[in-house]
């Protein structure tokens, strides 16, 4: 005799239903990342285009060529690859620039791949410049070459790949060498997500969290995303929380926005630190413009964090301007900041 748990479960098997993420499992994050191109919202010129690639590559019986995918952090670049992987029918190793720290490191991940599968290097600016060109053969010839000893009595193996494709992503793409980058023959820009797309994708995760949320929540949310699905799925999972504390799972506007000013998150996704990255411009210095490692200093925070995290979303919804000279805060900026503006002469040219 089945017990009453286990035929309520059999009975959502037999019936396709599927369960929500669990509350307590490890891998949610894993889990509200698409597994399908259907479930992939937004990057809708990129997946066509891929799609397109992949389905001459499979007609061919090849790999398709390698791919770049760049843009800021948290719009799907890991998620795309996994997507290209499972479409062509392929294995996907995954790795970080940062992790490749030798030679021999490369050498054994690019050993050990079999035909047609995907290497995925993350964060692939920060790879080392030696390592780098060591893919540039790699890359064209499907050879490593590798040398043995030092010196006059130095000589060069040279190993055969199986034909592989490499996927890289970067948030610095101007970081890239030349000659790498020529290397790829696809490569695309992610751009932030409009309203209506993160809504859509906040409205997808809720459901799989288990979450009952309403449309003036989802748009609550959706506002302060910072465009981004990553930090969408965090503010919600956050929400969520709270909603089930408060009020039985169930999210609404105004428990969202409740939520939100807990976790000192204001109605544009600003965050303590971005306020505190316009106050000083303003306060400090005049409303600008002033250096970035200024800034950072100033604020206690790494210039690389300011610049890669802060700074795009600031420029995004027109908080913050680039001159020769460095950066200033915009009069929409003294706006919500409710500070008064007074416009400046010879700022800088802007860039």
């Amino acid at each position: 005799m089945l017990s009453s748990a286990s035929q309520k479960k059999a009975s959502a098997a037999s019936n396709g239903a599927s369960d929500p993420v669990k509350k307590d499992d490890p891998t949610l994050d894993l889990a509200l990342r698409p597994s399908a191109w259907d479930e992939y919202i937004g990057q809708e010129k990129i997946k066509n285009n891929l799609r397109i690639f992949i389905e001459a590559a499979k007609q061919r019986d090849e790999p398709i060529e390698h791919v770049l995918l760049y843009g800021p952090a948290g719009l799907g670049k890991t998620t795309l690859a996994n997507l290209v992987a499972k479409e062509m029918g392929s294995s996907i190793k995954i790795t970080s620039g940062p992790a490749i720290e030798k030679a021999g490191d490369l050498a054994a991940i690019l050993t050990n791949m079999q035909e047609r599968d995907i290497l995925f290097i993350d964060e692939a600016h920060r790879l080392n410049k030696t390592i780098a060109e060591m893919l540039y053969p790699a890359m064209e010839n499907n050879v490593l070459d590798i040398i043995l000893g030092k010196g006059p009595s130095a000589r060069t193996l040279q190993l055969q790949l199986p034909r592989f494709t490499l996927i890289a992503a970067t948030t610095k793409a101007g970081s890239l060498s030349s000659p790498f980058r020529s290397r790829f023959g696809v490569t695309h820009r992610l751009e932030f997500y409009t309203h209506e797309e993160i809504g859509a994708i906040i409205t997808r995760s809720a459901r799989l969290l288990g979450a009952t949320i309403a449309d003036d929540a989802v748009d609550v949310i959706a506002r302060a995303s910072r465009f981004t699905p990553r930090v969408a799925n965090r503010i919600l999972k956050r929400v969520r929380d709270y909603a089930q504390v408060k009020n039985g799972n169930t999210i609404t506007g105004a428990l969202a926005k409740e939520a939100l000013a807990v976790m000192d998150i204001d109605h544009l996704g600003l965050e303590s630190t971005d306020v505190k990255i316009l106050e000083t411009i303003i306060t400090q210095y005049n409303g600008g413009p002033v250096g970035l490692k200024t800034i950072a200093a100033s604020t206690s925070e790494e210039l690389e964090t300011i610049e890669d995290l802060y700074e795009p979303y600031l420029l995004q919804i027109g908080f913050l301007t680039r001159s020769l000279k460095g950066r200033i805060a915009t009069e929409a900026a003294y706006h919500h900041l409710k500070k008064k503006f007074q416009a400046k002469e010879n700022q800088g040219t802007l860039i």
